[in-house]
């Protein structure tokens, strides 16, 4: 029996992988093979194999279009498959460890504009008023201040320092960091606080978990993407806006208006200004109002022109 059928016979029986993820390391190394064949190097001899000759199956399937996921599947199949003819045909050492996929482009983050933005956090009529009050407070603090879905989950009541305008939050690795709280979301907050004292009269007034679920335990992050996505499918129709989006917006949005990067990036918590530069899809517009205003060389416009 070849290799490459004795290797997928194995998946299937012991390692037990569904049929279509067998068949999917199929396809990867016929084509890694197919490659082989066709590349002048000694097809079917294992040994000779180098992690050179793996960069070089990965420029090719990259320059014929395939992206970095799919590169990064077949390196994984051809991964596991060099493994197992390490164990069962002494196969000296891997090749493919330590060969890495081409870094694919990152994606935009989805965002909403500043109208719809201000339509999503329309307060909402009817319904229990003390869940309508927590869940604003919630959105409106998700958007004034950028947090992320488990900071905001994980805020105490003695976190938020509604005198000062600021909210102490702890992000990822543990560092905190101190956020400003816009004008709407401390109102909404103070508005939550006192229903959160009647409806739930054991919790501690200045203390202890600041969202609360129906059963006045630390609210969970899916309740939170549960009750965006009500909320977005009334307010923000055929947009698909989750916890992370009110994010992305407080970041493009703070960017358009300030063009301060590292202000955003100290608001998000990047440990990397690299990280926040994903936000900078400024329209050309703004740019170059921004260029015209600011750059001492810049061509200065006719009262004509303006």
């Amino acid at each position: 029996m070849a290799p490459v059928e004795a290797f997928l016979e194995r998946l299937e029986r012991e390692a037990q992988l569904s049929p279509r993820t067998v068949e999917g390391y199929r396809r990867d190394l016929a084509r890694f093979h197919e490659w082989w064949e066709g590349s002048g190097r000694r097809a079917g001899d294992y040994a000779a194999l180098t992690a050179h000759d793996l960069r070089a199956f990965v420029a090719a399937e990259h320059g014929r279009g395939l992206g970095s996921k799919s590169i990064a599947r077949a390196l994984a199949a051809l991964r596991s498959f060099f493994r197992y003819l390490i164990q069962e045909a002494d196969l000296p050492r891997n090749p493919a460890e330590g060969v890495r996929p081409p870094r694919g482009a990152r994606r935009l983050p989805r965002t909403l504009d500043v109208d719809a933005m201000a339509q999503l956090l329309t307060p909402e009529d009817g319904g229990e008023p003390w869940l309508a009050c927590r869940d604003q407070a919630i959105f409106e603090l998700f958007y004034s201040s950028g947090l992320r879905l488990a900071e905001l989950v994980g805020l105490n009541v003695e976190d938020c320092d509604l005198a000062e305008g600021l909210v102490q939050v702890t992000g990822k690795g543990q560092k905190t960091r101190r956020v400003p709280l816009g004008g709407a979301a401390r109102e909404a907050i103070l508005v939550w606080r006192r229903f959160r004292t009647e409806r739930f009269p054991a919790q501690p007034l200045e203390r202890g978990p600041l969202f609360l679920s129906a059963r006045g335990q630390r609210l969970s992050p899916r309740s939170v993407q549960t009750r965006l996505k009500a909320r977005a499918q009334v307010r923000a129709p055929g947009q698909r806006v989750h916890p992370h989006a009110l994010r992305h917006s407080f970041a493009s949005h703070m960017l358009e208006a300030s063009g301060d990067l590292r202000a955003v990036q100290e608001l998000l918590g990047h440990a990397d200004i690299s990280t926040t530069q994903i936000y900078t899809h400024l329209d050309f517009s703004h740019l170059s109002g921004v260029y015209d205003q600011a750059h001492p060389r810049a061509r200065r416009r006719t009262k004509d022109e303006e």
